[in-house]
């Protein structure tokens, strides 16, 4: 009997009423699952001819291994590496964000006790890279009960499983739809505390979620996806009593996170948003000025996200006072031990939001007044990849260069169609004596 006979075999055992048949039969597949391995075809049976009715078909193999990821703890885990292997297959995306599986994976997600969302995140990552998933999170809907003895308070419905028991006892109330996007926001956020706790029962969180970065990075490729963004909505994920804020704002903070997939997903998901040129006094006014984003007439304050771009490009260097004061608070006097991005590919997706904030002579000269020059010139002189060093100088150009009467009005129409009006709170109001 051939390799290929042989594992498909196996694939009967998916199904066996022994957990240890299950998980042992899993492992044994799971060897196939990742690109390249001789025999990964098995797991596209009856799929592989193309066409609309065949790509949306769904063979009994791969039923069995989504069925498989609300086992037990090992033969889940297997389940969803398996999966996170093979979603790399645009003929499996159909199957694997079918609205139940997708509901599913997001509530799993949301769920602080999910021992395997770090997985199931990946997963979801892998997903969002085709625009008809994208579609399908940005308008999905999750069913919550409410759960006091829970660290958030709820509980999402489809996250049942064997590595994600109910709450005990189970919760009475009606359960109630709440849009996921704003949920998976909320729990990329608390996921990653200001604190590093190694202790794993004493995290807000069992998984870390740097993939949801990812997620909202593929999410802002669309327009519809840039426009959550950038639509002021409230702070509370709930909907409650709380202030409008821009949703793209509680992701600047991970721009200087210590893990790369976190911090390369919040750039690119920025840089996104800045290709919406009507965002652009939003997304650099402060805190202080309560702005639109057209076509929507709702203000919220200003996402400032010029610190959070600008601070990772930045080294030690020391500037001349004058030049000093120009800079955001966030990058005047830094210490001699402040290092740059590490990373070639976020310094240019960086360099890059700032080449899209150039688009209109309004944004130039928000980054002249700003100090963006003298960080940049900064960097160029230290960059040592020629593709970053390439875009620094474009930049350096355009920053630099003359404007004429043929560039006094770029964008006017677009920026001056952001209203604009200064905060009078309270906290934020200075009295002159």
């Amino acid at each position: 009997m051939s390799d290929s006979a042989q594992l498909k075999e196996l694939t009967q055992f998916l199904r066996d009423k022994n957990p240890q048949v299950r998980q042992i039969a899993l492992a044994n597949l799971l060897g196939q699952t990742p690109k390249g391995s001789p025999h990964r075809d098995i797991f596209y049976t009856g799929l592989r001819s193309g066409g609309l009715t065949q790509q949306i078909q769904e063979n009994d193999l791969i039923r069995d291994i989504k069925i498989l990821c609300r086992d037990q703890l090992a033969t889940a885990h297997d389940a969803f590496r398996a999966l996170v292997n093979l979603s790399d297959n645009s003929l499996l995306v159909a199957s694997l964000s079918e609205p139940s599986f997708l509901k599913f994976i997001v509530s799993y997600v949301l769920n602080p006790q999910a021992i395997l969302a770090d997985l199931a995140s990946m997963l979801l990552s892998n997903l969002s890279a085709t625009s008809s998933v994208c579609a399908a999170l940005l308008s999905l809907k999750v069913s919550l009960l409410p759960d006091p003895n829970s660290s958030i308070k709820w509980f999402p419905v489809d996250s049942r499983c064997g590595t994600c028991p109910a709450p005990v006892p189970y919760p009475s109330a009606e359960a109630k739809e709440v849009l996921a996007l704003p949920l998976l926001i909320d729990a990329f956020v608390k996921a990653a505390p200001g604190v590093e706790i190694q202790d794993l029962d004493k995290r807000p969180r069992r998984g870390e979620l740097h993939f949801l970065s990812s997620v909202f990075a593929n999410l802002s490729t669309l327009p519809a996806g840039r426009m959550f963004f950038l639509t002021p909505r409230s702070a509370d994920p709930f909907g409650d009593d709380v202030d409008l804020e821009y949703p793209l704002v509680k992701l600047l903070a991970f721009t200087e996170h210590k893990d790369t997939i976190r911090r390369g997903g919040v750039a690119s998901t920025i840089k996104n948003s800045a290709f919406h040129t009507p965002a652009h006094r939003a997304l650099l006014a402060g805190e202080d000025e309560k702005v639109t984003v057209p076509p929507s007439t709702v203000a919220a304050p200003g996402i400032d996200i010029l610190p959070y771009v600008l601070l990772p490009l930045a080294g030690p260097e020391e500037f001349d006072l004058e030049d000093q004061e120009l800079l955001p608070p966030a990058l005047q006097f830094l210490p001699p031990t402040k290092k740059r991005e590490p990373d070639p590919v976020i310094r240019l997706t960086h360099v890059e939001t700032m080449l899209l904030l150039c688009t209109t002579r309004w944004g130039r000269d928000y980054l002249r007044t700003h100090g963006v020059y003298e960080v940049i010139r900064a960097l160029h002189e230290n960059e040592e990849v020629e593709k970053v060093s390439e875009h620094v100088e474009r930049l350096v150009n355009l920053l630099k260069r003359d404007e004429g009467p043929e560039t006094a009005n770029d964008g006017e129409h677009l920026i001056s169609a952001a209203k604009t009006e200064v905060s009078d709170d309270e906290d934020s109001r200075i009295e002159e004596i």
